[in-house]
């Protein structure tokens, strides 16, 4: 008990920090669910385009641009080269198209004009080519037909008003497991910055030298001090995970107290077994107190940016993600994403799931047998 309740003052000490990451887990996901209203609705976007039209305006010419202009919307800006090249760069529009001179008198001959584009190669610019070339080419199969202009655009019409309407049939609550899985997501963050440094400083402060020696003439057994150091380490690792799924309850309680929830919660057990070990290893390779701020930031941060934590993993560069595969982090982040976007958990759905938390878990294996290599080491050598 003397172990421990040292343990307990010293951790009493360290509670400033663990706050301070818990008070950004809330930030963060706080920002994060108002933000992520995904309704189980579908809504058409418009795209912000700017049109350069140097034709006469009658003919296909009027009716392809009052056809962006109801699929659109249309940006005022000066015809100067200037002005367009900053409106495309800092995203003020999707797409500058400029129809050409005789663009409704070559149309209407079959020598098939072709228009001037310039896109931010975004997702609204591609929705506009689609919207594009899905008006000329059904005004192309009308013109080949020989039908005069009157006919030709009112087929155009006819054809372009049919629409698709779009229902959601899935049962899923998307919306409360995308908001679940940004916390989760986020608590990357928290659980391994709050395991790191406790369990480095603790650790760091019975290393102490003359705390050592103390230990060594005392006649309380080495092993029976790391094994109480090791079980109260435990028991503060599933302390913060137990107070992250307790947020977790309040903010999207719903989806908490369902298959889903506890997946997710499982999941961040797993990995909060392998932020312990990490921060061992850390523990075992770091004795400077000072340094230990320094490698919370650059393993916590480092790993939340690279994995897709803060940033979602589908913006990430590919070779990014690449380098993300040899964290654990990535591994877990993938596995919350999985859990989200499965409609129904089975034994065949819950293979990548349990495969994602698997290799997580050989992670922690592997800390731990760096752990004991450099331990022995460092005893060796002593």
């Amino acid at each position: 008990m003397i172990v421990f309740k040292t343990y307990l003052k010293v951790l009493n000490k360290c509670k400033g920090p663990v706050i301070l990451y818990t008070v950004i887990l809330l930030f963060f996901a706080y920002f994060s669910l108002q933000t992520n209203e995904t309704g189980g609705g579908f809504a058409a976007a418009k795209p912000k385009i700017f049109i350069i039209n140097e034709d006469v305006d009658e003919g296909i010419t009027a009716h392809l641009t009052n056809y962006l202009k109801d699929n659109c919307n249309l940006v005022s800006l000066d015809h100067h080269k200037e002005a367009i090249d900053d409106a495309i760069f800092y995203r003020d529009v999707s797409m500058v198209i400029t129809i050409p001179e005789q663009f409704n008198e070559n149309f209407m001959q079959g020598k098939k004009p072709q228009l001037e584009i310039r896109t931010t190669q975004d997702y609204n610019a591609e929705l506009t080519k689609i919207m594009l070339e899905r008006y000329l080419s059904n005004a192309s199969f009308y013109q080949q037909f020989g039908y005069h202009e009157e006919a030709l655009l009112k087929r155009i019409d006819t054809t372009m008003t049919q629409k698709s309407e779009v229902e959601m049939t899935s049962s899923l609550d998307n919306e409360g497991l995308s908001k679940a899985a940004y916390y989760f997501n986020f608590t990357n963050y928290s659980i391994i910055a709050g395991c790191i440094f406790v369990i480095c400083i603790i650790l760091a402060i019975f290393k102490n030298e003359m705390i050592a020696k103390r230990t060594l003439i005392s006649s309380f057994s080495y092993r029976k001090l790391n094994r109480q150091l090791l079980l109260s380490n435990c028991l503060f690792a599933f302390g913060l995970w137990l107070l992250y799924i307790v947020i977790g309850i309040v903010l999207v309680k719903d989806v908490m107290l369902t298959m889903h929830g506890v997946m997710l919660m499982l999941n961040a057990l797993v990995f909060t077994i392998c932020a312990v070990t990490m921060a061992f290893l850390i523990a075992n390779v770091v004795t400077n107190k000072n340094a230990i701020n320094g490698i919370v930031n650059v393993v916590a941060l480092g790993s939340c940016f690279l994995c897709g934590a803060f940033v979602p993993a589908e913006m990430l560069p590919d070779l990014v993600l690449k380098i993300a595969h040899v964290l654990p982090s990535y591994w877990f982040i993938n596995a919350n994403n999985l859990i989200a976007g499965t409609e129904q958990l089975n034994a065949e759905t819950l293979q990548p799931i349990f495969f994602n938390m698997g290799v997580v878990l050989c992670f922690s294996l592997l800390f731990v047998i760096i752990t004991n290599f450099i331990s022995k080491r460092k005893r060796k050598f002593a």
